[in-house]
Order: C-alpha cells, then sequence, then structure tokens
C-alpha cells in the first residue's frame, strides 16, 4: 500500500530562518508541498522579533565565512525585498566608535576586514564623528553606508505569506520518527504530520529537535539573554552608533540603534537566561536550567570568561553601570533618560570543550537538515540562508 504524506518537506520553526526556507523551497521546486510548524500562534515571537532590526552589512565577519557571504549578499537581498513588498526599511549606514587608543588596533583591523568583505568603509577622526552624530564622542570611527533597518517581523509575515506554504500555528514538535521513507512529527496537540524530508529550523530548541529525531549534534544551545534600555529622548542620535567589538566574544557590545519606528535601542547586553525564552531573572524553567548547567561547556565558557561575564552581569543589575557604559560614546545621557524595553535571547550553540560556536552550523542526517546555529547576522542573511538550506532538503527528496 502506497504512503500518503501530508507534505514533501516539513520545517520545524517559524522564525525568519524557517519561513526563509518555506520561501525558497515553493520558488526553487514549484509544486512542492511545505508545511511549517511553530509552537507560538503566530510567526517571529521569538529571536525574530526581539531583535534590534538592523540590516549588517557584513563588517566584523571573517573572510570567507558563511557569516561574511551571507551577509553581504543577504543586506543587499533584504532591501530589495522589503523595498518590493513595501515593508518599512532604511539605509542609515552606521558608525563604530573607539573611546581609547587601546581599541584603536581593533578598530583598524575592522577596517581591514571589511575592505576584504568588499564594504565599503570611512575612517574618521573626531571632528568628522560629530558631522556624524554630534552627540557622540570618539577619537576615531569607522563609517559604514551599506548598514540598514527594517522590521524583520513583517519580513517574516510576508515570507509566510508569499511562500504558499501551510503554517500549523500553535503546534510544537514534540516526538519525531524517522524511518527509511520519510519523517513522522507529533505535535503537543496531538496531531501526526508525515514527510518525506525534515527542516529543523526551532532556533532556541533547535538541539532539542535534533535529539527527538535521534541525532546527535554535539552542542547544545546555551541562551543568553540581551536587556535593551531606550532613549526617553531619541533626538540625542541620528543614527546606529556601535563601539568597537572585542573579538573574543560573538556579542558585539552595547550599541545605539535608531529602529525604524523612530525610537532609539540601547544595548543589548548579554547574560546566561534561567529558560530558553528567559526573557527576565523571573523566568525560570528548571527542566532547561538542568539541562545547562549539565553539559560541561557551559562550565567551561564560566571559567574562561568570568570577568567578561560579570561586567554583563552588573550591568543587567544596576542600571547606573549600564549607563556608565552608554556614556562612554554618548556622554550626554543620564541614567533618568534610559527607559526599560523588551528583551531578547539569544540561542548560542556551545560544544562539549565549551567553544562558542561563531558561524552559521548546519548538519544533514537521512532525510532530515538541522539549522544549529544561526547567529546574527541571520535574519539579514535569511533570504541567501534559505536557499542554502532549501537546496540540501530538496536534495534528499
Amino acid at each position: 500500500m502506497a504512503l500518503v504524506f501530508d507534505c514533501d518537506v516539513l520545517v520545524v520553526g517559524g522564525g525568519i530562518v524557517g519561513l526563509s526556507t518555506a520561501y525558497a523551497l515553493t520558488r526553487r521546486a514549484p509544486g512542492t508541498r511545505v508545511t511549517v510548524l511553530e509552537k507560538e500562534h503566530a510567526p517571529a515571537r521569538h529571536q525574530t522579533g526581539r531583535n534590534s532590526g538592523v540590516i549588517h552589512s557584513g563588517l566584523y565577519y571573517r573572510p570567507g565565512s558563511l557569516k561574511a557571504r551571507y551577509a553581504v549578499r543577504g543586506a543587499a537581498e533584504m532591501v530589495k525585498f522589503c523595498a518590493e513588498w513595501g515593508i518599512p526599511h532604511e539605509v542609515t549606514g552606521k558608525l563604530v566608535v573607539a573611546t581609547s587608543r587601546e581599541e584603536l588596533p581593533r578598530l583598524h583591523a575592522l577596517v581591514q576586514r571589511g575592505r576584504e568583505n568588499g564594504i565599503p568603509v570611512r575612517e574618521l577622526g573626531p571632528a568628522q564623528i560629530t558631522e556624524y552624530e554630534p552627540r557622540v564622542r570618539g577619537i576615531a570611527a569607522i563609517q559604514v553606508g551599506t548598514t540598514g533597518i527594517c522590521d524583520y517581523g513583517a519580513v517574516a509575515a510576508r515570507l509566510a505569506e508569499a511562500s504558499g506554504a501551510r503554517i500549523l500555528y500553535g503546534a510544537e514538535a514534540v516526538a519525531v520518527d524517522r524511518r527509511a521513507w520519510g519523517v513522522a512529527v507529533r505535535t503537543a496537540d496531538g496531531r501526526i504530520v508525515r514527510a518525506r524530508v525534515l527542516v529543523n529550523c526551532a532556533g532556541l530548541h533547535c538541539d532539542e529537535v535534533a535529539r527527538l529525531a535521534g541525532d546527535d549534534p554535539g552542542m547544545r544551545i546555551v541562551p543568553f539573554r540581551g536587556e535593551y534600555y531606550e532613549l526617553a529622548d531619541p533626538s540625542l542620535v541620528r543614527g546606529l552608533v556601535y563601539p568597537v567589538p572585542d573579538p573574543a566574544f560573538p556579542f558585539l557590545g552595547v550599541h545605539l540603534t535608531r529602529g525604524i519606528d523612530g525610537g532609539v535601542h540601547v544595548g543589548p547586553n548579554a547574560v546566561p537566561a534561567l529558560a530558553r525564552e528567559g526573557y527576565g531573572w523571573s523566568v525560570v524553567r528548571p527542566r532547561e536550567l538542568v539541562g545547562t548547567l549539565a553539559w560541561p561547556g557551559s562550565w567551561a565558557i564560566a571559567r574562561e570568561h568570568w570577568r567578561y561575564g560579570a561586567g554583563e552581569l552588573r550591568r543587567s543589575l544596576s542600571k547606573r553601570a549600564f549607563t556608565e557604559a552608554v556614556r562612554r560614546m554618548l556622554p550626554v545621557v543620564e541614567e533618568s533618560g534610559l527607559r526599560p524595553a523588551a528583551a531578547g535571547v539569544r540561542a548560542q550553540a556551545v560544544l562539549r570543550d565549551g567553544t562558542l560556536v561563531d558561524d552559521f552550523l548546519i548538519r544533514e542526517a537521512p532525510r532530515t537538515v538541522h539549522v544549529l546555529n544561526a547567529p546574527s547576522p541571520a535574519a539579514t542573511a535569511s533570504l541567501p540562508i534559505g536557499r542554502d538550506i532549501a537546496a540540501r532538503a530538496l536534495a534528499h527528496l
């Protein structure tokens, strides 16, 4: 008796990467039946809808890496996609500002990296900084013209509609049965969905979905919460202002981002979250916390980076400390001028030895594609990433 499939490709996860994959599948292979399972009741409820909305240029990433290739290509495609579909966006450019002489070698290294990635970079002195941002102070900076902003929640919603995929909301994957013929996924509400190929784009839960499928991902998601404030007086900043990042960490530091709505977000810091969707200190899920603490890589991170972590924790618990970090670039800001804003959680893949996976990590198994690390600039680069994942999924068909 012939097997009956509900779809050809089943995508777990309705964030921007999962929806870009669905969009790419139906364009690359018209007629392919695609279903997306999303445990929330709307798309983009977690990482996609809780980031700073920046269209990254690709400045920071190692030449030749997936991040660099995807970001440079993805930034141009995202601007074009937003323009075609009438999604609010703007190519604003940004400044990366050095506030001490110790940061100058790292700033110069960024100039070189940007040029290797084909990104136009202009070097600025103190007087030129104030031409772009009158209230920002620094001893040197670089100006990157291809950085922009958009509404990624609106992008995700448009991808969902334009893909033509069947999207099941409120459908959390809780069991996966993979056989030679394909896969069957059971959702929390008892539905069974049968597909020829499974694509795991579950973000904060991608390692759990991999294990449900019977695969050892070789990593764990360790969630880091990014906490934001917003400027009470958004006129203090014209555009996007970043500090010089520390290359030892995959975080960019506290920065100033004028969003598409005109408000200016300040942040994020990076502190361990006590749940995978732990958007505040009060959100604790014991099973998830025990899983994080049981992973040897978590302790390796703590041993190696405890000083950095202590600083982030201090800025989380003390608004005054957070304000001090901001005042390095924006001296006029006062503690009273910062208002709490919604936090986000980053799904950071960590290897057993404590290595923070810095690039995209995509692994394949029989009839399965697992996206196990999709860090920033995943939203920027979601269109080319989606095509890559779609090509891999179609190859399994």
